[in-house]
C-alpha cells in the first residue's frame, strides 16, 4: 500500500495510510500504520503519549512519535485530548479534522450589522443566494461613473499611468476584439489606480470617414436620395445628425464591459479640438517639406468614389482564369506572335510594353521589335527585357501596363513608359478605350475576349486561383490606377521611427514584432493621405485663382497655385502676401485619411497643440499603448512617427499587441462560417465578470485566442465561488458588535510583528503567508503585463488554498472546541448547533478570514470588477470604492516559511488518508477508527 500522509477522506473519517490494510474487527474499528515521519514544526520536545482507543465506539485514531503530537480522539463533532497539546502540528491536525466534521449552513441572507455600508447602487450585506449580473452590473457600473471614480486621482502619490483607447468606430458595432482590448486596456487601468498611480485612461471615438459616409449613403440612397443632391453642406450635416443619434452606441456597450475610462475626457476625431489639432499637424509636416501633391499608382474604390490606403486592402484567393492570347509582332507578315498570359484581359487596352526576361532563350529574337495592341485600332508598343519578368508564369512573356498595376507602374517609371489610364472612376472604361468607352469594367472584360476570339487572337482560357485585392470597408474588387493625390514623405519620419525601437525608448511586446516593425518601415513607401470623400478632415489647402471665373473653370477648383494654411483667414494672409489682393481662394474638395488624425491620437486628445494645455503637460507622454498586432503599421507605427515628428517625444513606452479571438476551433470568426459570437450575449449569459476573466486569461501578448464558451462557463463558476465564499465569511459576521465590525475593517497582519499575529494558530500564519506570496506573483505579474500568468495564479488560490483548505480549516475554531483546554464542544447529536467555546480565537479567525478575502478581492477586482465590488462593500472595510482602495503591498515579513512548511506537510498527509480510502473502497457515510505512526 502507498505511504501516505493524515487528512481527511469524507465527514465521518480521518485517517492515515499504512503499509498494509487490517481487518475490520466487531466493534468496527480499522487500524492502520504509517511510517511516515513529520518533522518537528516547534521547540517542543516532549514524547508522545500514545492514545488508548475504545473499541466500543467508532472513532478516529492517531499515534505518532514526533514534537509532542500527543493521543486524539475523535467522535463526529466531539474532539477530547487525553493530554496537553505541544505543538502547532497538533493544532493543525485538530483544525483539520474539525473543519471537516463542521456542518456550515450558510443561509441565503445574512443580517446586516455595523455601521453603514454603502447603499448607492444597492449594495447591501443582504447578499442573495446568487450574484445576479443581469441586474446587479449596470447599476453598479452607473455609480461608479457617477461617483467619478474613473477620473486621476489629483492625490495620487504615485507615477502617472496614461493610456490612450483606441478610438473604436462611430459606426462600431461590438464585437469580441472589443471585448478583447476593453478587457486587457480595463485590467492594466484598474491595476495602476490600485497601485497609487495617477491614472487616466482616456477614451474616445473615430469618425470612420469611409464607414460613416457609407451608412448615411445607403439610408439616402433608401431614401431615394443621394449626396450629390444634397450637396456638401447639408450631407455633413445629414451626418452629424447621424452621429448625435447613433454614435454613442458603441460607448454604451463598452460600458457594459466595465471599462473604467474617464468618460468625462471623451474625444471625437471631429471635435473642435482634434480638429484643430489636425490642421496644425497637416501645416507643420508641409512646412518641414514632406507634403506633396502628386501622380502615384493608387488603391481606387469605385463604388466608395476614394483611393483608399495599401493596408486598406485586403487579398482573398478566389477562382478566376488565366487567358492566354496572341500579340502580334507589327514588322511580321508570316503572323508571329508573342504569346502572352493575363488574368485581366480588359487592361490589355492600357499595355504600354510587352516585357521578357533577357535570360529567356525563347524571346531574344523579339526585343527590340514592336506588336500591336488587340483590338486597339492598331496600336503598337515595343517587346523590352527586364529581369522582373518570371519567365516559369504564364507564357514567360509579361504585359505591362502602367496605368493599372503596381508592379508595371515601376517598370513604366524605371524605363520611361508611356501611362495610359482606360478607367474612369466609377470603373467603367473611359474613352482611351475606345469601342469599349462607357462600359463596366467586368463587362468590358466578357466582350473584349468575346471579340479577341473572333479575331483569332485567343489561345486559351483555364481555371486558375486569383490574388483578388478587395476594399476592407466596401468589400469591391480594388483598381489600382494613377491619380493626383496628396501625400506625405515617410522615409523622413521613419528613421526617428526605426531608433526609438533600437534604443528601447519604444518596447513592443511580444518583442518578435519589432521585426515586423522594422521591415516595414524600412521598406515604407510615401503615404496617400488625400481620400476622396466628403466626411471627415477637410485638407487645409487652398488653391488660388485671379478671379471667380477662374475658380469656376477650374476642374475641382484646383490651380497650380496654393496655400497650405490653418484656416481660411491664414489662407487669405498666405496668398495675399505671396500673390497680391483680388485673388479668389478653394479649399481641397478631399479629406484626410482617418489615420492621419488617429496618428495624432496619444497628444490631441490631450491638448496638443496647445503646449500649456494641463493634461498634456501632465499626461504626455502615455506610458502604455494597447491593440491588436493587426493595426502594428495603420495605426501604431503612424503615432510614433507623428509624435516624434510634432512632439519630440516618443508617445508611449511601451506597445502591448493582442492576438485575433477566434472560435474554440481556430477560425476567424466570420457571418459565413456562422461562428461569430456577440459579447453581448456572452455577458447576458454568463455575466461580464466571467467573459473579462476568459479573454484576459486565455492568452499572452500577441497570441490568438480560442475562444470556448466551456472556459467561460467554468469562470462563472469561479465567479460563484468567490460569492459563496464571500456569503459564508458573512455568516460568521452576523453577530457581531459594530465595534468589531469596525475592527475587522481595519484588521492587518501585513507584518509578523504586529501585535495580531500573536494569536494566530498554524493555518492563520499559513493562509496571511501564502496570501503574501500571492500578492507578490500577482503583482510582479501585472508590472510585466503577464496576466494570464496572474488570472491563473488567482484561480488555483482562489479555489485552492483559500476555499478547499483555509475556510475548511477556519472552522475548527469558529464551530467547535477550545483546543487549549480539555472541555469539549456541545455534541451535534443531542440536537445543538456547533459553536465556539473559544469566543477569542473565533474573533481572530473571523479576522483573518476577512482579512484575507479582502485583498483576495482586490488582487481579482482588476479581472472580475463587478462581483469584487458587490463582496467588497458587503463585507467590513474601509473606503468607497474597491476599486479606488490600495494595492496590496509587498510585505516580506508577513511570510512564515515555517508556518507554510509545516501546513504543506499536513496537506500532504490530508491528501494521503484520501487516496487511501478510497483505495479501500470505504464508504463516504462511513465511520472508522484510523492510525498514523510516525516514525520510529
Amino acid at each position: 500500500m502507498l505511504r501516505s500522509e493524515l487528512v481527511r477522506c469524507c465527514r465521518n473519517c480521518v485517517f492515515a495510510a499504512g503499509n498494509r490494510l487490517p481487518a475490520h474487527n466487531s466493534g468496527g474499528r480499522m487500524q492502520l500504520r504509517s511510517s511516515m515521519t513529520l518533522r518537528p514544526m516547534a521547540s517542543s520536545k516532549s514524547a508522545c503519549v500514545p492514545a488508548v482507543a475504545q473499541p466500543s465506539r467508532r472513532s478516529i485514531l492517531v499515534t505518532g512519535v514526533g514534537n509532542g503530537i500527543n493521543a486524539l480522539r475523535a467522535q463526529q463533532h466531539n474532539i477530547r485530548w487525553q493530554s496537553r497539546l505541544a505543538s502547532p502540528v497538533a493544532a493543525a491536525i485538530q483544525e483539520a479534522v474539525i473543519a471537516d466534521d463542521a456542518a456550515v449552513a450558510v443561509s441565503s441572507s445574512s443580517s446586516s450589522s455595523g455601521n453603514g455600508v454603502a447603499a448607492a447602487a444597492g449594495f447591501s450585506r443582504e447578499l442573495p443566494k446568487n450574484f445576479d449580473p443581469a441586474a446587479r452590473e449596470q447599476d453598479i457600473y452607473k455609480w461608479w461613473e457617477e461617483s467619478g471614480f474613473f477620473a486621476p486621482d489629483p492625490n495620487a502619490t504615485g507615477p502617472n499611468f496614461t493610456i490612450p483607447m483606441p478610438p473604436p468606430n462611430v459606426t462600431g458595432k461590438l464585437h469580441m476584439g472589443h471585448a478583447m482590448f476593453v478587457t486587457l486596456q480595463d485590467v492594466m487601468a484598474r491595476y495602476a489606480r490600485m497601485a497609487g498611480k495617477k491614472t487616466l485612461w482616456l477614451p474616445g471615438t473615430d469618425h470612420a470617414g469611409i464607414a460613416t459616409q457609407n451608412v448615411v449613403e445607403k439610408q439616402l440612397e433608401a431614401d431615394g436620395s443621394s449626396r450629390a443632391q444634397l450637396g456638401r453642406e447639408a450631407f455633413e450635416a445629414r451626418v452629424w445628425q447621424w452621429k448625435e443619434e447613433y454614435g454613442g452606441f458603441i460607448t454604451n456597450q463598452l460600458r457594459r464591459l466595465g471599462a473604467c475610462c474617464d468618460w468625462s475626457r471623451e474625444r471625437f476625431t471631429l471635435d473642435q479640438g482634434l480638429s484643430e489639432a489636425v490642421a496644425e499637424a497637416f501645416v507643420r509636416l508641409a512646412d518641414q517639406g514632406l507634403v506633396y501633391r502628386g501622380a502615384y499608382m493608387v488603391n481606387w474604390s469605385p463604388r466608395l468614389g476614394t483611393a483608399v490606403s495599401d493596408l486598406e486592402v485586403e487579398y482573398s484567393e478566389e477562382p478566376g482564369y488565366l487567358y492566354y492570347f496572341r500579340y502580334p509582332l507589327a514588322d511580321s507578315d508570316s503572323g508571329e506572335y508573342l504569346p502572352v498570359a493575363t488574368t485581366r484581359p480588359e487592361t490589355i487596352l492600357g499595355d504600354t510594353a510587352v516585357a521578357v526576361n533577357p535570360n529567356d532563350e525563347r524571346y531574344k529574337a523579339f526585343v527590340g521589335r514592336k506588336v500591336t495592341v488587340p483590338m486597339s485600332g492598331g496600336r503598337t508598343i515595343p517587346v523590352i527585357a527586364d529581369e522582373y519578368v518570371d519567365m516559369e508564369f504564364g507564357t514567360g512573356a509579361l504585359k505591362i501596363t502602367p496605368g493599372h498595376d503596381p508592379n508595371d507602374y515601376e517598370i513604366g517609371k524605371r524605363v520611361g513608359l508611356e501611362t495610359i489610364n482606360i478607367m474612369n472612376k466609377d470603373g467603367s472604361l473611359n474613352a482611351a478605350a475606345g469601342a469599349y468607352a462607357g462600359l463596366d469594367r467586368f463587362v468590358a472584360r466578357d466582350k473584349l475576349w468575346k471579340d479577341m476570339e473572333a479575331a483569332g487572337l485567343v489561345i486559351k482560357k483555364e481555371n486558375y486561383t486569383t490574388r483578388v485585392p478587395r476594399s476592407q470597408r466596401g468589400g469591391e474588387v480594388v483598381e489600382p490606377l494613377v491619380s493626383e493625390q496628396w501625400f506625405v514623405k515617410m522615409e523622413p519620419l521613419a528613421a526617428p521611427a526605426l531608433a526609438a525601437v533600437a534604443k528601447g525608448d519604444i518596447k513592443i511586446m511580444p518583442e518578435r514584432f519589432e521585426k515586423i516593425y522594422n521591415m516595414w518601415l524600412e521598406n515604407i513607401k510615401d503615404w496617400c493621405v488625400s481620400r476622396q470623400l466628403w466626411w471627415g478632415h477637410r485638407i487645409p489647402v487652398w488653391y488660388v485663382h485671379d478671379s471667380q471665373a477662374a475658380a469656376d473653370a477650374a476642374e475641382e477648383g484646383r490651380s497650380d497655385r496654393y496655400v497650405v494654411a490653418r484656416n481660411a483667414n491664414e489662407a487669405a494672409e498666405k496668398a495675399t502676401s505671396q500673390w497680391g489682393d483680388g485673388l479668389v481662394l478653394v479649399q481641397e474638395p478631399d479629406v484626410l485619411d482617418t489615420w492621419f488624425s488617429s496618428g495624432l491620437w496619444p497628444f490631441s486628445t490631450l491638448g496638443w497643440p496647445n503646449e500649456h494645455a494641463q493634461d498634456l503637460k501632465t499626461f504626455y507622454p502615455t506610458q502604455v499603448l494597447e491593440t491588436g498586432h493587426d493595426i502594428l503599421f495603420f495605426w501604431v507605427a503612424r503615432m510614433i512617427m507623428m509624435g516624434l515628428a510634432l512632439t519630440g517625444q516618443s508617445p508611449f513606452h511601451t506597445v502591448y499587441l493582442h492576438g485575433l479571438v477566434r472560435d474554440d476551433k481556430g477560425r476567424k470568426m466570420s457571418k459565413s462560417l456562422g461562428n461569430v459570437i456577440d459579447p453581448l450575449e456572452v455577458v447576458g449569459k454568463y455575466g461580464t465578470d466571467a467573459l473579462r476573466f476568459t479573454v484576459a486569461t486565455g492568452t499572452t501578448a500577441g497570441q490568438d485566442l480560442n475562444l470556448s464558451l466551456d472556459r467561460v462557463n467554468s469562470n462563472r463558476n469561479f465567479t460563484n465561488k468567490l460569492w459563496n465564499a464571500g456569503k459564508f465569511i458573512l455568516f460568521q459576521l452576523d453577530s457581531v458588535t459594530d465595534a468589531e465590525w469596525q475592527q475587522l475593517a481595519a484588521a492587518d497582519f501585513s507584518s509578523s510583528s504586529n501585535s495580531s499575529w500573536r494569536d494566530l494558530s498554524l493555518s492563520d500564519r499559513w493562509i496571511v503567508s501564502s496570501l503574501h506570496q500571492l500578492i507578490d506573483q500577482v503583482t510582479e505579474c501585472q508590472e510585466r503585463y503577464d496576466f494570464n500568468e496572474a488570472g491563473q495564479a488567482l484561480y488555483s488560490w482562489a479555489w485552492g488554498e483559500f476555499a478547499d483548505w483555509y475556510v475548511e480549516a477556519s472552522k475548527a475554531r469558529l464551530y467547535s472546541a477550545n483546543f487549549s483546554s480539555i472541555s469539549s464542544c456541545e455534541d451535534p447529536d443531542a440536537g445543538g448547533a456547533a459553536i465556539s467555546t473559544d469566543p477569542s480565537g473565533a474573533a481572530v479567525t473571523r479576522a483573518v478570514l476577512v482579512y484575507v478575502f479582502d485583498r483576495l478581492l482586490r488582487l481579482v477586482h482588476p479581472f472580475m470588477p463587478y462581483i469584487t465590488e458587490e463582496l467588497w462593500q458587503a463585507l467590513p472595510h474601509q473606503g468607497s470604492t474597491l476599486m479606488q482602495a490600495r494595492w496590496p503591498a509587498h510585505a516580506a515579513d508577513a511570510v512564515d516559511s515555517s508556518a507554510l512548511t509545516h501546513f504543506d506537510s499536513l496537506k500532504e498527509l490530508v491528501r494521503g488518508v484520501r487516496n487511501a480510502r478510497t483505495e479501500y473502497g470505504l464508504e463516504q457515510a462511513r465511520k472508522v477508527t484510523a492510525f498514523s505512526s510516525c516514525g520510529g
